[in-house]
């Protein structure tokens, strides 16, 4: 019988400061340690993109980890805040101008130094996402990812029956076009009116320049989500953290 010399499939590398997998999973909040060495025992669990199994040790700062084809954030480094910005705070932790600003409500309550995912105007309000993960940032910020934001908007009324049909085929701006994802009418208050709308546009002011150009200013607006994240019952100038799930549905949201 003729030797086997192919090579045996290397183990995972392991570097210096590895934790055994289950412990990483485990402070993830993914279940109990004998919870998560099921998991990687029915081969649910991935690092890198390979299957992982018992005994595996990994580097939480740098492994890439899918449980049942989900990302799981585990570096505990990182931190992902929800936040409902109010009316007349700039976007900004340091503005020059004196106005409000971020820093003035995240404090002390976030110990790790965070970023604005995206911005909102100043007469903007609703959802921002506050970050140190800048690679995640980038990826939600960036249109070719196309993660839905969706706004409440008052605007100057009375809507017409076709706006929706001409917002979905899409408005000529003066930097380009731009469509919505969705629209609809939520509610009439005398001569305004309460609108919803999706689209996945990052330019500036695009939601008011959007409902300017067909002669519907808006008056107020509101960002009730981002991707997966919905606003919900948070309430004005308090922040958050997202859960675990949460976080793995943005990884999904953009692809990872």
């Amino acid at each position: 019988m003729r030797p086997d010399n192919r090579s045996p499939k290397p183990d995972a590398p392991v570097f210096e400061g590895a934790e055994r997998l289950q412990k990483v999973l485990a402070a993830a909040g993914v279940g109990s340690r004998r919870a998560c060495e099921d998991l990687i025992f029915r081969r649910r669990v991935t690092v890198d993109g390979r299957v992982a199994k018992l005994g595996d040790k990994v580097d939480p700062a740098t492994a890439v980890i899918h449980v049942d084809g989900e990302r799981l954030q585990v570096d505990t480094r990182l931190v992902y805040v929800a936040m409902n910005k109010p009316r007349g705070v700039v976007t900004t932790m340091a503005d020059d101008k004196g106005r409000n600003e971020l820093a003035e409500f995240i404090g002390n309550r976030v110990e790790q130094r965070v970023y604005h995912v995206g911005r909102l105007d100043a007469d903007s309000e609703g959802l921002l996402l506050l970050t140190n993960d800048g690679t995640l940032a980038h990826k939600l910020m960036h249109p070719s990812y196309e993660v839905l934001k969706t706004y409440l908007a008052e605007v100057v009324g009375p809507i017409p029956r076709n706006l929706s049909k001409r917002l979905l085929a899409g408005v000529e701006l003066e930097d380009g076009p731009v469509k919505v994802d969705s629209f609809k009418v939520v509610d009439t208050l005398g001569k305004s009116a309460q609108v919803e709308l999706s689209l996945h546009e990052g330019r500036k002011h695009i939601v008011r320049r959007l409902m300017e150009e067909v002669g519907h200013p808006v008056t107020r607006l509101v960002r009730t989500s981002i991707g997966p994240i919905r606003l919900g019952e948070l309430r004005t100038g308090r922040l958050r953290r997202l859960t675990n799930a949460e976080v793995a549905a943005l990884f999904n949201a953009v692809g990872d």
